[in-house]
């Protein structure tokens, strides 16, 4: 949690937004695009642009969620991604790349596999590790950056 409040990603416009924790419960829209915010923060696709400026404008770490499609594991992990990012929701934002349509950043990490996960904190990538993590393994990936 930032020292201002917690922070959402838009789903519809990706703007970030703060909300102070006491102002949870009072239906937060969007400073943008005036939508409103998942305040569960479910997980959802973002191309390379979007991840780019997320990753830039994000004043909490973010999780990337490198997968595919078609990629049993990736499925298999998504419910504890969706989890984490859901009990983590306002500390921590995560968000999911489908390395077969985006392969910038996919490249640019090195993902060479997938599920493969990419922290970044302060715009900068800090941790990177591939394969269907459990629990326990992705919390000590995101490390102590998401405060629960």
């Amino acid at each position: 949690m930032t020292s201002s409040g917690l922070v959402f990603r838009c789903p519809a416009c990706g703007g970030i937004n703060r909300v102070a924790a006491e102002r949870r419960d009072d239906r937060p829209v969007c400073g943008r695009c005036r939508g409103p915010l998942d305040l569960r923060a479910t997980p959802v696709d973002v191309d390379d642009d979007a991840l780019e400026r997320l990753v830039r404008a994000s004043p909490v770490p973010v999780l990337v969620d490198f997968h595919a499609t078609w990629c049993g594991p990736c499925r298999m992990v998504a419910p504890v991604v969706a989890d984490l990012a859901a009990e983590r929701a306002g500390s921590l934002i995560v968000v999911k790349v489908d390395t077969d349509r985006h392969t910038r950043h996919a490249a640019q990490v090195g993902v060479r596999g997938v599920p493969t996960f990419a922290v970044y904190r302060g715009g900068a990538l800090v941790a990177v590790e591939a394969g269907a993590l459990p629990r326990p393994r992705l919390e000590a990936l995101i490390g102590g950056a998401a405060p629960r």
